[in-house]
């Protein structure tokens, strides 16, 4: 079969589209801003117009699907965003306006999703069964595949993994909830206690990083002073890595994945946090399970979302080598 299609990654700052045949090999991108401030309908323009650019590249012809990730919560069915913080978007029918627009098949799914499919599909998750991909940056999500199938539960929200509940009386998540492996682990919450420490009168070198302003601190101020031997720094991030490495007990113990891809930006804050992490998830994973499962880095990078929505586009098409040889089935999962 010939053809090509296009994978969108939507997010709050930058719209990612690209180009790929059907065996998932890029043909072309594209980055822009997404200019979310504009509203939905010029974000929607903005995607239609990276489509028709990317496109280009072939001669124009029409795509045979687009996949789309958006951040949610959102319907992959109806393709409708109900409420993206992200984007300022509510019940935004994304899937059928971009239909409208470009007359192709569009396939919507969350991003969190999307960037586990497309680990599992060309990343570090190919030749898994049961996989779970967690993604720490200024937030944490996550997604699961079982059986080469994204598993969204009854409602499309499953994958939350940012917002179990570590400790009740931990510090406030965005979320409104206290505790959340998010507001103890991710990139923003180390940022948090850094500058708890600088009001205190500490984390002198974190805010030297930071241009001496408490405001300026951010996961890379305290990443940097870190990476030049500063022990609160690197208490700050050992920490974090020792709470990630319990919520990364907690999935193994409830899911038994063979793999457990981690990923996102947070991980540039040095093997500090690797290292507490899998101390973490070594003391409190039950045998088997632990056993069971390789933990590894996520492998695409910037480009695990990019690669998902192509995966996705790829996977709706009948007869699609793709499905065969991947075992990629995007159907629901409950």
């Amino acid at each position: 079969m010939e053809g090509y299609v296009v994978g969108v990654d939507l997010g709050g700052t930058k719209i990612y589209t690209a180009l790929a045949d059907l065996r998932g090999r890029i043909l072309a991108e594209v980055r822009v801003p997404t200019g979310a401030r504009e509203g939905p309908e010029a974000v929607m323009a903005r995607i239609a117009d990276t489509v028709h650019r990317v496109a280009g590249t072939a001669g124009g012809a029409a795509p045979l699907a687009l996949g789309i990730g958006s951040p949610g919560p959102l319907d992959p069915e109806t393709g409708v965003v109900y409420r993206s913080p992200n984007l300022g978007w509510e019940d935004v029918p994304l899937k059928r306006r971009l239909e409208e627009i470009l007359g192709v098949p569009v396939l919507v799914d969350n991003d969190a999703n999307l960037a586990a499919l497309g680990e599992y599909s060309f990343g570090a998750g190919q030749g898994a069964r049961q996989m779970v991909y967690v993604t720490v940056s200024t937030g944490i999500g996550g997604g699961i595949i079982l059986d080469g199938r994204i598993y969204r539960g009854a409602g499309g929200g499953a994958g939350e993994a940012g917002h179990m509940v570590l400790d009740p009386d931990g510090p406030l998540c965005g979320c409104g909830r206290r505790g959340c492996l998010e507001a103890l682990a991710s990139g923003t919450a180390m940022a948090s206690r850094a500058r708890e420490l600088a009001a205190a009168g500490r984390g002198r070198a974190i805010l030297a990083e930071a241009g001496g302003s408490a405001g300026g601190i951010t996961a890379v101020s305290v990443a940097r002073a870190a990476a030049a031997g500063d022990a609160e720094a690197l208490e700050i991030i050992s920490r974090a890595g020792e709470y990630l490495g319990m919520g990364l007990a907690n999935l193994v113990n409830l899911i038994n994945p063979d793999r457990l891809v981690v990923g996102g930006g947070a991980l540039e804050a040095g093997e500090t946090l690797w290292a507490g992490m899998e101390r973490e998830l070594k003391a409190r994973a039950l045998h088997p399970a632990l056993d069971q499962v390789r933990v590894v880095r996520a492998g695409l990078g910037g480009r695990s979302g990019l690669m998902g929505a192509v995966a996705l586009a790829i996977a709706s098409i009948p007869n699609s080598q793709f499905r065969t040889h991947r075992g990629v089935d995007c159907g629901s999962s409950h």
